[in-house]
């Protein structure tokens, strides 16, 4: 049982797969070591037990673990300390809480460290135990990508740039998990701390030459990402989303900005295409490359850019079948020929940051021209993230979560067509940011034809009155400005998938958001089996319209 989750509630799926993540060989650090390093006097013999791994979650606890007890949503680590032991824990790290209750239980057999806030300690930790990347020491060259949207297609680009440069690679992402093996799914954007090490002591281990990973804001609140320093961190772009955390705007900021500190990163590509980007460009603690995608001359949707003064700029988009191929332009008068086969001006932005920290990385731009005209890397699929799964009628799922990512993939379906529509099917994550829900319903019905409202994860709260949300805000925007959309309240979701192609003519288009590659829909704290992708196929296919081959991960 884990100390993260309910009582009684099933293991995460993929949970087995964290024994993937740990490097073969760890040399023992004494548990002296370890006192030293947080300010914690570890007494008499105590001081040489050998310590060569370290876990939060009892049941990934292995032979030699430090076990780290902290406390949850319900229960507390040190209720699991006895499982941890008997799988093999060398010794125990908790807090205050957790003391007393381990003071209220049986003897613990194996010597436990007290401090005041552990969780601010694991990362630390972590990268002292697995060595993830030692001074001096050959490292996989590290790339982090934060931003509201955007961050998982980034990643994969410079994936995909960097293989083809002749490079080896690893993952770590919302999606999958890549550390030169087979692919391990992901459970959270950015893993744990002691996870994040121990993947990264894999990728050294097996002589990687770079990784990119994804850096939520939630990576930076939770720790999650300490004791990393990353070579080449990059920021897409800020919108409203996770205000439940954040509470405010410049309160979400100020922890992405965390990000870009001499003690998190050694340079920073930014893209500069609004006031968050532009600010961040000026407070940033390390050398940054500044990217502008919407500036003059790039008729890029997005806003003012100031495009003039960044040190790289998109020029010249071309629409190249259902991408765009265009030009970065240094401003010493270096340029690139880009292409991405992905829809959408926000395709164009990740695929102009991610050349541009390749870059930042090391990579001469001849090289980095050559690789591009050669594997044509942008058109690289990423499993729901603009996903097109039918074409007549056009049928994508995309990840769009929040009003800004929402308007940006409705902009980017809308077909030139004369008479073709665009129907929407999307709802809205329970326990999260309910401001934006009546905005994203806004949203739809501004830029949709036909506005489908359905349930997305409603977690533990009533999926009748998340909807409620959602339909109120595009009712306002519908009689407000008087448009003329078509608005639906139909659920289960898969019962909106088949509703939305039964409404589809061929030339139309239909746009499943907000799940994206998700396989479970979470609902009262059970995981209910629901792919959109695999739905639509199905809905679609009932209707005798000709999807297209699944779409594997290209990696």
């Amino acid at each position: 049982m884990s100390e993260l989750n309910a009582p009684g509630a099933p293991a995460p799926s993929g949970q087995e797969s964290r024994s993937g993540f740990r490097p073969a060989a760890v040399a023992a650090v004494p548990l002296a070591a370890i006192g030293e390093c947080i300010g914690v006097v570890v007494p008499g013999a105590s001081g040489s037990v050998p310590v060569t791994g370290i876990s939060l979650d009892s049941r990934a606890v292995r032979p030699g673990d430090l076990y780290v007890a902290l406390p949850g949503a319900t229960r507390h680590g040190a209720d699991f300390v006895s499982q941890a032991v008997e799988a093999g824990a060398a010794a125990v790290l908790t807090d205050d809480a957790g003391a007393r209750l381990l003071a209220l239980s049986n003897d613990v057999r194996v010597p436990v460290l007290l401090a005041a806030e552990p969780r601010g300690v694991v990362g630390r930790l972590s990268a002292l135990i697995y060595r993830s990347r030692p001074e001096g020491a050959p490292a996989p060259v590290l790339f982090g990508v934060t931003g509201t949207n955007g961050k998982t297609t980034t990643t994969y680009f410079i994936n995909s740039l960097l293989q083809a440069l002749g490079k080896t690679t690893g993952l770590i992402g919302t999606i999958e998990i890549l550390a030169g093996g087979e692919p391990i799914p992901s459970l959270l954007t950015t893993p744990e701390s002691t996870d994040v090490h121990a993947l990264l002591a894999l990728m050294r281990e097996r002589g990687l030459d770079a990784a990119s990973m994804e850096v939520s804001s939630h990576a930076v609140s939770f720790h999650r990402v300490d004791g990393v320093v990353f070579d080449v961190a990059g920021f897409t772009n800020l919108t409203q989303d996770h205000l439940d955390l954040h509470g405010t705007m410049d309160e979400y900021f100020q922890t992405k900005a965390r990000l870009f500190t001499a003690q998190r990163a050694r340079a920073a590509v930014v893209t500069v295409d609004d006031d968050w980007g532009r600010k961040l460009a000026a407070a940033a603690e390390i050398p940054v490359t500044t990217l502008a995608t919407a500036g003059p001359g790039s008729g890029a949707a997005g806003g003012p850019a100031g495009g003039s003064g960044a040190d790289w700029t998109v020029v010249n988009p071309a629409p190249r079948a259902l991408g765009t191929e265009f030009v970065l332009r240094h401003r010493d008068g270096t340029e690139l020929r880009v292409h991405t086969g992905l829809p959408g001006s926000f395709n164009v932005a990740n695929a102009a940051l991610a050349t541009v920290m390749v870059l930042a990385g090391g990579h001469e731009p001849a090289a980095v021209q050559s690789a591009l005209d050669s594997a044509d890397p942008f058109t690289v699929a990423v499993p729901g993230r603009m996903q097109l799964i039918c074409t007549a009628p056009a049928a994508v799922v995309d990840f769009a979560h929040n009003p800004d990512a929402l308007a940006r993939a409705l902009e980017a379906v809308r077909s030139p067509a004369p008479g073709s529509k665009v129907i929407v099917v999307f709802g809205a994550t329970g326990q999260r940011d309910q401001g934006k829900r009546p905005a994203m319903g806004a949203i739809a019905a501004r830029l949709a034809d036909t506005v489908i409202v359905s349930d997305d994860d409603p977690h533990d709260e009533d999926a009748a009155a998340i909807r409620a949300d959602v339909l109120a805000g595009a009712r306002a925007a519908q009689d407000g400005e008087g448009l003329d959309c078509t608005i639906l309240e139909v659920f289960p979701r898969d019962a909106a998938i088949r509703k939305a192609v039964e409404l589809a003519a061929p030339e139309d288009t239909i746009l499943v958001a907000g799940r994206g590659h998700e396989v479970w829909q979470e609902v009262k704290g059970v995981n209910l089996s629901l792919d959109d992708r695999v739905e639509l196929r199905l809905a679609l296919t009932a209707r005798g319209f000709t999807v297209l081959e699944d779409q594997r991960i290209e990696s």
